[in-house]
């Protein structure tokens, strides 16, 4: 079975991260590999413009068929 990887996150409304703030939602990808959706995911953590306590990303797979 193949697989693909998003990066999703975006800013939440508070530490909890329960809740985005609405127009903060990122989806990055599809990627083919592990490896470049987790560059992705370190461009995006560790983005100066993004850098907040209470901004998360995470990465995604996706199981094809």
């Amino acid at each position: 079975m193949t697989k693909r990887f998003w990066v999703v996150g975006g800013e939440y409304q508070d530490p909890d991260f329960r809740a985005l703030i609405p127009g903060t939602e990122t989806m990055a990808g599809p990627f083919e590999d592990e490896h470049k959706a987790r560059n992705e995911w370190v461009r995006l953590t560790y983005c100066p413009r993004t850098a907040s306590a209470t901004t998360r990303y995470s990465i995604a797979a996706e199981a094809m068929q």
